[in-house]
């Protein structure tokens, strides 16, 4: 836990709102700043802590976007509820097993999955697809697996999974990308809502930063959806510029792991 001041929450409400603002444009990967940023911007020490904090400040940013998502009608309700309530005991057991991971080595490990995120944000996205998808038997046994698969990532590293879920959902039922990535954005909600329960049931969640991270969120996601529109002649290039940074950002956290 930190000392709570006025500049540490400014850092955590600003760190949240960016975040939020990620989430909201990009889906998938847009969460994944969300521990460093605890860890060297606001200045949460434990790996731990920032981990469990970070999972459940991105679930009710990812519900917030779901929900604006949802009205819109992108979301594909019966596949998600399928992808979600499948990886629901996988992100359960990922955190559970990361908790008993050494810290620093825990980050490199996470170092790792916030570059194989950025490396696959640099693929050029399908749009084709099925905007008429609806959930049959067959689909079910596809998405259930992946689920269980995907929560499992995403409990171990503390992440969304979104950068998993949204190409999984598109290979299960063949959905467009725009309804993958608000449709991966229920399972962010449940995976980042499971692993943060985890943590915080080892007293590994600092809720004051939590709530102003949230808080931040809030304001970020609505103007992420407000942009994304903005972005649709340019999503690619954005989407790369971010991936970028993603890689950036895992180098400094490897770094950081490795010196310590």
């Amino acid at each position: 836990m930190i000392d709570m001041t006025l500049s540490s929450g400014a850092l955590a409400v600003t760190s949240g709102a960016l975040v939020g603002l990620l989430l909201a444009l990009f889906g998938g990967g847009g969460s994944v700043l969300a521990t460093p940023l605890l860890l060297y911007v606001v200045g949460i020490r434990d790996p731990h802590i920032a981990i469990g904090t970070s999972a459940a400040a991105v679930a009710v940013n990812a519900l917030i976007n779901l929900i604006g998502h949802g009205r819109s009608g992108r979301v594909k309700w019966p596949c998600a509820t399928v992808f979600a309530a499948a990886g629901l005991a996988g992100s359960f057991m990922g955190s559970t097993l990361a908790k008993q991971v050494d810290g620093q080595r825990l980050l490199l490990f996470f170092a790792m999955a916030m570059a194989a995120i950025a490396l696959s944000m640099l693929r050029r996205p399908k749009n084709e697809g099925d905007p008429g998808v609806h959930i049959t038997w067959q689909l079910t046994l596809k998405l259930a697996p992946l689920g269980l698969l995907t929560g499992l990532a995403a409990g171990f590293f503390g992440i969304g999974g979104g950068f998993l879920i949204v190409p999984g959902l598109m290979a299960a039922t063949g959905m467009t990308l725009a309804n993958a990535a608000a449709s991966s954005l229920l399972s962010v909600t449940l995976f980042g809502a499971a692993t943060s329960a985890n943590y915080a049931l080892s007293g590994l969640v600092d809720w004051p930063v939590a709530g102003l991270f949230i808080l931040g969120g809030a304001v970020g996601g609505w103007a992420g959806l407000k942009g994304a529109g903005l972005l649709a002649g340019r999503a690619l290039l954005a989407r790369r510029l971010f991936a970028g940074l993603v890689l950036l950002v895992a180098a400094y956290v490897a770094w950081r792991a490795l010196g310590a």
